[in-house]
């Protein structure tokens, strides 16, 4: 048995696709607005945001990128925000992270008007997500969402086990998926660094979510006959003779996958959905505030 091969890349152009199409109905009436703000040089922050950018101008979304010195306040990058929440033009502020060491980034994220939080981060977003309320899912968990539903996964009554707990990726997976909702409706497990016999409840799953962040973590040894799994890691673990990074997910892929029933690949699999939820999250913002949803 060979798995079905999971592809976040295949999925994510049809999702673009779809909100290309949506951006320029819309355009008599509104047109959706991204500011992404970067404090300093770190270039795995300068690579995202920059495909960020790409991608909103391939689609039609006005897109405006801020490049601040990694030397600024804390107090002057709050004006800033405060600035683009008064903005009519922008629905979506994306302030990238980590920031430098002496701004609070609680304190930024937390400032950010929830109406126009695209990442899904602020509070009263995570609490209307954990009510099942109306609100922006966190990109990559939303990500995790689309590939199962729109792979033709049953997930209600499916025993989905999450293994990692950050508030980024395996808190908010893990409660999305027990939500009444498509691509929801299961018993969740949700295992860490504490948790006595993972082995246990991995060969339990009939759905994996690998969110740890360790390279290759997951065996073939410990997963069922027929399981699918969703790899959220990216790991760098060498460089190409090309001089390219070398990338692994968290879970063996060559050994699970001739157990699994379908499986993402690490590069190609849930990466590329997180800018494309995103774009969602922002074209939805804007009909929010057009009226238009």
């Amino acid at each position: 048995m060979s798995a079905k091969i999971i592809s976040g890349t295949e999925t994510a152009k049809a999702i673009k696709e779809e909100l290309k199409k949506e951006v320029a109905e819309l355009a008599d009436k509104v047109v959706p607005g991204l500011v992404t703000i970067l404090v300093g040089e770190d270039p795995a922050s300068q690579s995202y945001v920059a495909a960020k950018n790409k991608t909103a101008h391939a689609l039609g979304i006005h897109s405006e990128q801020v490049t601040l010195d990694a030397e600024t306040s804390e107090e002057d990058l709050l004006a800033l925000v405060e600035k683009y929440n008064n903005d009519d033009k922008i629905h979506g502020i994306l302030v990238q992270l980590p920031l430098p060491k002496h701004i609070d980034e609680a304190k930024i994220l937390n400032a950010i008007n929830p109406d126009k939080d695209v990442d899904g981060f602020h509070p009263v977003n995570v609490g209307r997500m954990v009510l099942g309320e109306q609100c922006f899912l966190p990109c990559t968990p939303h990500g995790v969402l689309e590939l199962l539903q729109r792979s033709g996964v049953e997930t209600s009554g499916a025993e989905v086990v999450v293994v990692g707990r950050s508030n980024i990726v395996g808190k908010p997976v893990a409660n999305l998926m027990l939500q009444k909702r498509d691509a929801g409706n299961a018993t969740v497990t949700l295992c860490h660094t504490r948790t006595k016999d993972m082995d246990f409840h991995t060969k339990r799953a009939d759905i994996l979510i690998v969110a740890a962040g360790v390279a290759n973590m997951i065996k073939a040894d410990q997963v069922k006959e027929g399981v699918v799994v969703i790899d959220v890691g990216v790991n760098r673990i060498g460089v190409t003779e090309s001089g390219k990074a070398k990338l692994a997910g968290d879970v063996e892929f060559e050994s699970v996958k001739e157990k699994a029933a379908a499986i993402t690949p690490v590069p190609g699999g849930v990466g590329p959905m997180t800018i494309t939820m995103l774009m969602k999250n922002t074209v939805q913002s804007a009909k929010q505030f057009a009226g238009l949803a």
